[in-house]
């Protein structure tokens, strides 16, 4: 075989491993032991670290709008984490509660920029995958929102998709629309990049 059969040879083997590696790497809504362990350690460590949950925040277009992506193993590292501040191990029963909420479901938590105190009452979330359009199953909209020091008000809207529609190495756009079917706000997510 010449030198260039081995390099061809190499690179095709080399492009297999990188096709089944990265979706393993995609965001897991049903945790293993092994997976467990690690969100455990991650967030214990995270005590130490100014920049936890930075995988899973995620910009809007324009400005004033934020998203927090609540997979699974997110939740757990963060109960570790706040375990771990108060000096406390996590409970089995409570790791198994809190990830018994989350399983085959994507939790979405978005903060809004409005003029006025009830701008997101009836804001309507979808998530898109490709082209088909997913509904949430649960949906909690703030009422009230916080006003800020600019005049502002920022809202922290609930949203929960079913995961049984969603492929996790896929990229998703989540679409937040106004009571007069306007767009107010829209977030790319790769949850082949988040655990």
């Amino acid at each position: 075989m010449t030198r260039f059969g081995r390099y061809a040879v190499l690179v095709t083997v080399a492009g297999l491993v990188l096709n089944v590696v990265v979706p393993l790497r995609a965001a897991s809504f049903t945790l293993t032991p092994a997976e467990r362990a690690d969100a455990i350690r991650a967030g214990k460590r995270s005590v130490v670290s100014d920049d936890f949950g930075g995988e899973w925040k995620v910009k809007g277009e324009g400005s004033g709008k934020s998203l927090m992506v609540m997979t699974p193993f997110h939740r757990l590292a963060l109960a570790a984490r706040n375990s771990a501040f108060k000096s406390q191990e996590l409970p089995p029963k409570e790791i198994d509660d809190l990830l018994r909420d989350q399983e085959n479901r994507l939790t979405l938590w978005a903060a809004l920029e409005g003029s006025k105190a009830d701008f997101a009452r009836f804001y309507t979330p979808v998530l898109v995958s490709g082209r088909q359009e997913i509904k949430p199953s649960f949906r909690q909209n703030e009422r009230t929102a916080r006003r800020e020091d600019n005049g502002r008000y920022t809202a922290r809207c609930l949203y929960v998709f079913p995961m049984e529609q969603i492929k996790t190495s896929e990229p998703l756009t989540l679409i937040v629309k106004d009571a007069d079917d306007k767009q107010v706000a829209k977030f790319t997510l790769d949850l082949a990049a988040m655990r």
